[in-house]
């Protein structure tokens, strides 16, 4: 027997419970468990036991970000101890190098080195630095063995010049490709085709990315199933898809919204529309009208305000009557708050143009609102209605993070005007009205939002400041609706509606002091979340 201290006092425990379980897994485990972890991580862990004091050697998994590190200095020399210390008997799988600024040409050249020593085992590469980027090319393509790839080549100093993409490149076995400040050259038809040697690919990423003496991309594969596109020049004008087992499209708009155009497109379940730029056109709204044609059957549609905003501008939007969209069932909506920019201009001039199909008064009386301050609504009157026009039980998510910014009862008004709607699945019971149907809030932050309802706030019980668990949960028994409502509302109004399938839920979450310094954290910090998602938003 042993005894051990708690904070309730010493406790008396057996001594299989005293066991050190860990040291007694087999070496294999626990060098899989060091994979996990960053090297520098997994060299530190190394030092809590003398029978792992070397195990860091063999870790199939190296990935180094400079950002971890207090100064490129200290990196730097963790890196070339890396290299040289490692068991050379042991090949690594996976080797992630993040280098932030221009690396030095002697460690640049250790690091291939090493690559092209293990380049017949090697399965996972990744290289974000500022460096020799032929040189750097010139060792990836000995990596034949490679199944996923992920490349963000600068040149040294601060040129901003894209590296070419080698038309040569041939990976047979790649499944998954990531490029970042890449450039396609065009053939004499002035279309770039950069990917057909890669026969198996499954996922492909591009950022910053454009064409040379070409003006149309080109994307076949049979095999690719998610696309991703972030922040991409606007000389690359036109993307041709020939993909037929595509699944998921994520895309982040820049100063441009490129036009898609191709077949395979309505094998498209997923697609997610991201923009924090505020310069648009009618061309871009024009474009993302075309787009929802050609996505014909997707179920899950994520966008931001600011994309609902410029798809609104299309001349007589609500009375087209769409021949797409028949098997959405969610539908997320990021707010945005616009503070400058084109975009403002134009949904100003678009309600002015709404305002004077009605009367001159309602003009003179829009312009004025707009001399005080008055913002366009971040989700367009009827917008909503119009995507679920095809599909009205798709469920709608409202979502922002910073809720202060919004009036969230008048844009949630106008988002669902005429939706013909009449029941919500509902976590709290809230004051009801015949125009605007019972909605479910949940909140991240710990204290109600000062833009929320006040009625709705007063409704709640006092549990709602907690996040609900799920969509379809019900509110507590104990949960009285709000004397306001007491009349509109019948007693079971807290209770879920089981044959209601539309619903809508608004989404809050404040910053709190915890989270602003997460913020300044990520800001040194490398992109590790799934390719696919650009995280600005």
């Amino acid at each position: 027997m042993a005894w051990i201290r708690t904070k309730f006092g010493r406790t008396r425990v057996s001594g299989d419970q005293n066991q050190d379980r860990l040291s007694d897994l087999p070496e294999c485990i626990i060098l899989h468990i060091l994979s996990f972890l960053s090297i520098q991580h997994a060299v530190q862990t190394c030092v809590l036991s003398t029978r792992w004091k070397h195990l860091w050697k063999r870790i199939p998994t190296i990935r180094l970000n400079s950002f971890q590190f207090r100064t490129l200095k200290i990196f730097s020399v963790f890196l070339s101890k890396i290299l040289s210390l490692r068991d050379t008997s042991t090949a690594p799988h996976t080797f992630d190098l993040f280098r932030h600024r221009d690396i030095e040409p002697r460690l640049l050249k250790k690091f291939l080195n090493y690559v092209f020593y293990h380049n017949t085992h090697l399965k996972h590469l990744g290289i974000s630095v500022n460096g020799d980027t032929a040189l750097i090319l010139s060792c990836v393509s000995s990596c034949r063995a490679l199944t996923s790839l992920k490349l963000s080549l600068h040149p040294r100093g601060r040129d901003p010049t894209e590296t070419l993409f080698p038309n040569s490149l041939n990976l047979p076995l790649l499944t998954s490709l990531d490029l970042t400040n890449f450039a396609f050259c065009g053939d004499e038809s002035g279309c770039a085709d950069p990917f057909l040697a890669f026969t198996k690919l499954n996922t492909l990423v591009l950022r910053c990315c454009k064409v040379m003496d070409a003006q149309i991309l080109s994307i076949s594969s049979h095999t690719l199933v998610n696309f991703a596109m972030h922040h991409n020049s606007s000389l690359l004008a036109k993307i041709k898809l020939y993909v037929p087992s595509l699944c998921t499209f994520n895309y982040t708009g820049n100063h441009h919204i490129h036009e898609i155009c191709g077949s395979g497109l309505s094998s498209v379940k997923k697609v997610n529309i991201k923009s924090r730029r505020f310069s648009a056109s009618m061309e871009d709204a024009l474009i993302l009208f075309s787009w929802l044609l050609n996505f014909a059957n997707i179920e899950s549609l994520t966008v931001t305000s600011t994309i609902l905003q410029i798809l609104s501008l299309n001349p007589d939007l609500f009375e087209v009557k769409l021949h797409s969209l028949h098997k959405l069932k969610s539908l997320k909506v990021k707010l945005i708050q616009i503070e400058e920019g084109s975009l403002l201009l134009l949904m100003e001039d678009a309600m002015l143009k709404k305002a004077a199909a009605k009367s001159p008064k309602e003009v003179e009386k829009l312009r004025e609102a707009f001399e005080t301050c008055l913002e366009p609504p971040a989700i367009p009157d009827g917008i909503v209605d119009f995507l679920r026009q095809n599909s009205p039980s798709a469920e709608v998510n409202i979502r922002t993070k910073y809720p202060s910014s919004f009036n969230l009862k008048q844009q949630i008004e106008e988002s669902i005007k005429g939706a013909k709607i009449n029941d919500y699945r509902s976590r709290f019971s809230v004051p009801s009205s015949s125009k605007l149907p019972r909605l479910s809030l949940r909140s991240s932050s710990s204290v109600a939002p000062a833009s929320a309802d006040k009625s709705a706030s007063e409704a709640a019980p006092a549990s709602a400041t907690e996040p609900a668990k799920s969509a379809s949960d019900a509110a507590p028994a104990s949960a009285e609706p709000a004397k306001s409502a007491s009349d509109a509302a019948p007693a079971s109004a807290a209770e879920p509606a089981k044959s209601a399938s539309p619903y809508l839920h608004l989404c809050l979450g404040e910053k709190d002091y915890k989270s602003s310094n997460k913020g300044e954290e990520e800001k040194h910090q490398h992109n590790t979340d799934s390719p696919l998602q650009d995280n600005e938003l």
